[in-house]
């Protein structure tokens, strides 16, 4: 109580007239972070809801924890492996590795991200918006742990300006900020972001973790797939022991952030489920036609699909918003995420184009969808 009583004290500083005024919004985004508002309506209809923004994003942050915490693991067992020194590593050494070589990646995403929200805010007078509480924590989930921080800098300034301040803010963009700002690193700098040298951390830290050489290198199951190399399946691809993007790796760690999802009602089962049965369906029609060898399965499990199936299509700003747009959205997605892994073996990771393409093509499903209503409607009304 006595953090509510003292905000409620500075309060008259940040209103109209008073000396702080010029940073209201900020006062507003830290009071509405840390308590529910205590604004109600005071005319016209109202939906009454346990549900606003801040818990959806909070409950989206919780579901993302579990496969944080096992990609910060893995940072530090994939150090280990490839400095061969993997029995004399010890699980909470390889974590705390990991934790300390993510956490500048966190930091810097959210001090940009928040502090360009916030003058955004500032210059617009404008509340701030919670929605960059999730997608700072998704850039450094899906980006490789070794980026330069000045190039994350850079890609979240992008991400945040033209990806979604420039729309008119949270819930108007068009894009996926987090995706957009992968994209912007992944045609910026792609040497930083493929290939066989980015995915595994190689200096230690703090006494933690092993120095490996530069020549040292260790690239991903996908990108060897992609080289021509027949990988037999792995149950680390599903435990999530490989070098890959700090969030990616992990179907387990995954899945069991799409069950919170799904249990809390934030993510729509129809998109997560149609993304797999579009890559499925794809993946056995190149089986079929002997465009693919492997196992179809196998470019399910592998790279980015299931967690940009369960965190990234389901966004509920940027995906289908009608019930059967929401099918047809995610089997677009999986469908493309699969066809561009198979046809350019240049980018063996397709699942960014594939979101970034269905993102573009939402409006339209969900426009197409609701003519074809009011059109089966209207014939109705004319037979009868």
């Amino acid at each position: 109580m006595s953090l509510r009583n003292y905000l409620d004290k500075i309060r008259p500083k940040f209103e109209e007239g008073g000396s702080l005024h010029a940073f209201k919004s900020v006062y507003d985004g830290f009071d509405s972070f840390l308590y529910v508002s205590s604004e109600t309506s005071k005319s016209g209809t109202s939906i009454h809801d346990a549900i606003d923004s801040k818990r959806i994003m909070s409950i989206v942050v919780i579901a993302l924890l579990p496969a944080m915490l096992f990609g910060m693991y893995n940072i530090g067992y994939q150090n280990a492996v490839l400095a061969g020194k993997l029995s004399e590593a010890t699980f909470w050494g390889m974590f705390f590795y990991g934790f300390l070589e993510l956490l500048p990646n966190i930091l810097v995403s959210y001090i940009v991200g928040l502090g360009i929200e916030f003058a955004w805010a500032q210059w617009k007078h404008e509340e701030i918006q919670e929605g960059y509480l999730v997608t700072g924590i998704l850039i450094p989930l899906i980006t490789p742990v070794t980026i330069p921080l000045w190039m994350l800098a850079l890609a979240v300034a992008f991400s945040v300006i033209f990806a979604k301040e420039i729309f008119g803010g949270t819930g108007m963009n068009i894009f996926n900020p987090a995706l957009v700002a992968r994209a912007f690193l992944f045609f910026s700098y792609p040497s930083k972001m493929t290939g066989d040298a980015v995915w595994v951390a190689k200096s230690s830290i703090c006494g933690l973790g092993f120095n490996v050489p530069d020549g040292q290198t260790m690239a991903t199951p996908l990108g060897e797939m992609a080289q021509g190399a027949n990988l037999p399946f792995n149950m680390d691809w599903i435990y999530g022991l490989i070098p890959g993007s700090v969030g990616e790796t992990s179907i387990i760690a995954i899945a069991i952030g799409a069950v919170i999802l799904l249990w809390c009602g934030i993510a729509s089962w129809k998109t997560m489920l149609s993304v797999f049965i579009g890559g499925g369906v794809l993946g056995a029609i190149f089986n079929a036609t002997g465009s693919l060898t492997l196992p179809w399965y196998d470019y399910l499990a592998l790279g980015g699909f299931a967690f940009g199936a369960v965190f990234m299509a389901t966004d509920p700003v940027t995906s289908a918003r009608t019930e059967t747009g929401k099918w047809i959205y995610g089997f677009i997605v999986g469908a493309m995420a699969v066809i561009v892994r198979v046809c350019n073996a240049g980018y063996p990771e397709g699942m960014m184009l594939a979101i970034l393409l269905g993102n573009m093509f939402a409006p339209l499903i969900d426009y197409c969808v609701v003519q074809r209503n009011i059109s089966k409607r209207a014939h109705r009304g004319e037979q009868k």
